[in-house]
């Protein structure tokens, strides 16, 4: 059993291992985006940067940095991600909006 914990929120999803933070999220009414992700997002293609989360804990339950995160967050710590590319394979505990 997969649980992704969202810390702000106080609430926790059961996923199937391999499952897109991004969109289980999105389906467990998460709100990702600050308010320019709202209006500008680019729907889940790694493009806007828009959907940065912090992995408090759990970090190596998730896949490996892609290309385009390593790009988008060239300045940031290790355990941001963008949720769009990021693959759960473990229980994670999540901050939305770091």
């Amino acid at each position: 059993m997969t649980v992704i914990k969202f810390i702000k929120e106080n609430r926790e999803c059961i996923v199937a291992d391999g499952a897109n933070l991004r969109l289980k999220a999105l389906e467990n009414n998460i709100d990702l985006y600050t308010f320019t992700g709202k209006m500008m997002n680019c729907g889940g293609y790694g493009q806007c940067g828009t959907c940065i989360v912090e992995i408090v804990d759990g970090l190596e339950n998730l896949s490996p940095r892609t290309e385009v995160e390593t790009r988008k967050l060239k300045r940031k710590p290790d355990s941001y991600r963008l949720a769009c590319q990021t693959l759960v394979n473990g229980s994670v505990n999540v901050k939305t909006k770091p």
